[in-house]
């Protein structure tokens, strides 16, 4: 279970393709990942974790809900 904090950026594609997107897909500037007609942009590789607000941001654009991560 991914409690909401701090994540890389490969956990975090690692969980949300176990909530059933697929990717990621090359596009634009950005990678992204898609599930059913909604398409989820994923941040650039950087040396840091996804914040905490920016993962916020993220499972919201996803349509993902709190309970819904912590009970993967």
């Amino acid at each position: 279970m991914p409690r909401l904090g701090p994540i890389s950026r490969q956990e975090l594609i690692k969980h949300l393709r176990e909530l059933g997107f697929s990717g990621p897909y090359s596009g634009g500037k950005h990678q992204f990942l898609s599930r059913g007609d909604r398409s989820l942009i994923l941040p650039n590789p950087h040396r840091g974790d996804i914040s905490v607000g920016f993962l916020n941001r993220i499972l919201r654009q996803a349509g993902v809900s709190r309970e819904e991560w912590e009970n993967l």
